[in-house]
Parts: structure tokens; C-alpha cells; sequence
């Protein structure tokens, strides 16, 4: 099954929100096989999906690159986003290192993928320096103008002993470079990383400057479909579905923790 299938699309009319805009292709609407594109429009899809739930993130703790696992919930995200991809051809798949990342896509994949998957070092989380194991209370307290710049103008940030998100974005996109070489039209690469990581990625992919990160969400275990020719001629063809767990309207909000 093409990566094509597992997207279904609604049988109404669909009234589109946000400040997004995200291109229409032919996984957006019920198209007869026939009429899928054909020969050198069949491109490079890349599956970019974020960790399962953790504990700290369901505290509200900044958990950058501390090795936090998956939480009981975040598990059973992983294995309804492994459901939802068990008939989908992958041809590489590519996770973090930390250990929410890894277990994610071993789920993701399942028992009889799991061996596929390779791990890249800089798809790892931002660091968040001396904010991490912190609530976010406890580091207004300590920190409050600069918790305030993260959330308004997170470009201009740098946490103390930590990332800015330029670097991030740099690293990021390497790691992604590494993870898509060699690949083409047909092929379907799985990557499982982070937040933020996500979120500098998508910004670049969409055009947007990395201090509108926050205008958009990544669900846990979300999923987000770029397709192109390559890496630096990417669309995004669907944005944060995580419909494999989570009702039309019931996301929860999950900022780079």
C-alpha cells in the first residue's frame, strides 16, 4: 500500500482553518487509481512524525535532550501511528537517538520492520540547557523575560547552557539530508524526531521564519507528509494529523519541551 491509502479524505465539505496553507495534491481528495500521478510526477515522500507522549510532557517539563521515555499513553499513540502505517511502504525509516524517538518508531514500524531503522544524532531535540528537567512555572520564577521572548519571539532565544534554533534548524536539516540520501521517486522515508526539530524543519519547507515556529501544532506521534523531487523542493501535503489517536477537535497543546 502506497503511502497514498492511509490518508483518507472526508466525505463533506471540508472548511479549512488556520494560517497555514497547505497545497492540495491528489491525497487530499478520492481519486480513482487511474488518475494518480504517474512516471516523474510520483515523487520522494518523506513521513515526518513526532515521539509519543511522555511524563514530563504531560507535566509541563522541559525535557530537551534529557533521555525521558514514553509514558504508558504516549506507547499506545505509538502503536495506533504502527496501525496506521502497517500497510504503508516504507523505504527507510530514521529516528533520534533518545530513547521517546527510538521506541516511537520500533512501534511505528513493528516487529517485522524494526531492523530497518537507523539513527541519526542531530535529529535529537533542542537543548534547552539549564531549563531542562524545569517546569514551566518554576522557570518564570527564575527566568521569566526570557520564558516570555521563547514564547513570542522564540528566534531571538538562547537558553542558558543551551540551543538557539538557528542552530537547530542547521543540524536538523543535515540530519534530514543524511536520512534522504539516495532516495527518490517512490520511495517513502519515515523520520520520528522532536518538537522543535519538527517545527524548524516545517518552517523551512513552508517558507516561514523560524519566529512563527509557534503557528502551528505537533500532536504526539503526529504525522506530517512532505512529497518532492528532493529535499530542497519539498511541499507539505499534509500538517500535524494525528487523527490515528485523536478526535477532529481534542488535540492537546504540546509546545518544544
Amino acid at each position: 500500500m502506497s503511502v497514498a491509502g492511509f490518508f483518507h479524505a472526508p466525505s463533506g465539505p471540508v472548511r479549512r482553518t488556520g494560517i497555514i496553507p497547505v497545497p492540495r495534491t491528489s491525497q487530499d481528495v478520492n481519486t480513482a487509481p487511474e488518475l494518480l500521478p504517474q512516471g516523474p510526477l510520483v515523487r520522494m515522500r518523506i513521513l515526518l512524525a513526532r515521539h509519543g507522549e511522555t511524563p514530563w510532557n504531560a507535566e509541563g517539563r522541559y525535557q530537551g535532550q534529557i533521555d525521558i521515555p514514553l509514558s504508558p499513553i504516549g506507547e499506545a499513540q505509538a502503536q495506533a501511528l504502527g496501525a496506521r502505517l502497517v500497510s504503508v511502504d516504507i523505504t527507510r525509516a530514521v529516528a533520534s537517538p533518545l530513547s521517546r524517538a527510538q521506541r516511537t518508531a520500533q512501534l511505528a514500524l513493528g516487529a517485522a520492520r524494526a531492523d530497518m531503522l537507523l539513527t541519526e544524532p542531530e535529529l535529537q531535540e533542542i537543548a534547552h540547557g539549564e531549563w531542562e528537567g524545569l517546569l514551566a512555572s518554576e522557570i518564570n520564577e527564575k527566568d521569566p523575560s526570557r520564558l516570555q521572548a521563547w514564547r513570542n519571539e522564540p528566534d531571538t532565544v538562547l537558553m542558558p547552557g543551551g540551543e538557539s534554533l538557528r542552530l537547530v534548524l542547521e543540524r536538523s536539516w543535515r540530519g534530514l539530508a543524511r536520512a534522504a540520501e539516495g532516495l527518490g521517486e517512490h520511495d517513502t522515508l519515515l523520520v520520528v524526531a522532536h518538537d522543535a526539530v519538527n517545527r524548524v524543519i516545517l518552517c523551512k519547507v513552508l517558507g516561514l521564519p523560524i519566529s512563527r515556529l509557534w503557528t502551528f501544532r505537533q500532536a504526539p506521534t503526529t504525522l506530517n507528509l512532505l512529497e518532492g523531487p528532493d529535499l530542497d523542493n519539498l511541499e507539505v501535503v499534509r500538517l500535524n494529523d494525528c487523527a490515528h489517536h485523536t478526535p477532529f477537535f481534542g488535540e492537546a497543546k504540546h509546545r518544544a519541551l
